[in-house]
């Protein structure tokens, strides 16, 4: 296959981009989707799990990009019970799995950057837990 787009445009679930450079962006593009996809990469998680991982993101911006993955179909959830309070969990489709490698791939350019022009910083133990 070319690494290059193919067609002169392309289209997905009835929406049109110039290249999939343009598709892949819109799907997984944005300060927060990455990130998510990346905690989710090896494990199914509740959204208090997630929260906890990602301490900056808030709460609306967090439930919007869960909303927006799941809708892309990179993202399940799954609802466990039917009274409150239900059990809610997150985990990556068979599409958010074929993300894994992209994930790995950022992973080890940052870590190449930090390596080269800055530094890792251990956090404080009672931020850990």
């Amino acid at each position: 296959m070319k690494t290059e787009c193919i067609g002169d445009k392309v289209k997905l679930k009835g929406k049109t981009y110039p290249c999939t450079v343009s598709l892949t962006m819109d799907l997984v593009g944005g300060k927060w989707k990455t990130v998510i996809l990346y905690h989710l990469k090896n494990e199914a998680k509740r959204y208090s799990e997630l929260r906890k991982e990602l301490a900056t993101v808030t709460e609306m911006t967090l439930s919007l990009q869960l909303k927006q993955l799941e809708k892309d179909g990179l993202v399940s959830r799954k609802v466990f019970g039917k009274k409150p309070p239900v059990k809610v969990v997150y985990s990556l489709t068979e599409l958010g799995k074929t993300f894994v490698p992209v994930l790995e791939a950022i992973t080890e350019w940052g870590n190449q950057v930090v390596l080269e022009n800055g530094e890792f910083i251990n956090r404080p133990e009672k931020e850990i837990n």
